[in-house]
């Protein structure tokens, strides 16, 4: 399939939009044209809740769309909490809260998680999505529509985001 234009939203095509998110009344992202943003659509490259709100949309719909949080990053799991000791987290003696720490489990997998509290040599690292429990409300307008090349079928994303997915080289 060639980078051709296409008619709609739907399964394998790549979107451009611009969008702002408000989250609890507060400007919480943002896309202009200038540099807008593209997701391959039926990869799960944005929340579902706004990816289905987008199907069937042609270039220049406008979408307003509240997502609930069971549509987005999901409900905040309070167990989603662990503790660690300092020794545990390389160069925790600069930790301050609110910083993003990545830690290693038993299996290799690494996790990203937010310092929420630092007391008597532990730190508590919460490993909710930032925006877990929350209602996203999105004003998205559609810029521009393509069919993705096979690669990018293949890769789950289009290639505009280099550097945002792991098996891409470019930085």
């Amino acid at each position: 399939m060639s980078k051709m234009s296409v008619e709609k939203i739907e399964d394998g095509v790549v979107v451009s939009m611009t969008y702002l998110l408000v989250v609890d009344g507060d400007e919480a992202g943002r896309a202009g044209e200038d540099e807008p943003l593209e997701y391959l659509h039926g990869a799960e490259n944005i929340v579902p809740g706004l990816e289905i709100a987008l199907e069937g949309k042609k270039v220049g719909d406008r979408v307003q769309v509240t997502v609930p949080p069971e549509q987005a990053y999901g409900e905040y799991d309070e167990e989603e909490m662990d503790e660690f000791s300092m020794d545990e987290i390389p160069g925790s003696e600069n930790l301050e809260l609110g910083m993003i720490v990545e830690v290693e489990d038993d299996d290799g997998y690494i996790y990203e998680g937010s310092v929420v509290e630092i007391e008597d040599g532990t730190i508590l690292v919460d490993f909710n999505h930032p925006l877990a429990g929350k209602t996203l409300n999105f004003d998205v307008t559609v810029i521009g529509l393509r069919a993705a090349d096979e690669e990018e079928l293949e890769h789950g994303h289009p290639h505009s985001l280099a550097g945002m997915f792991e098996d891409e080289d470019e930085e």
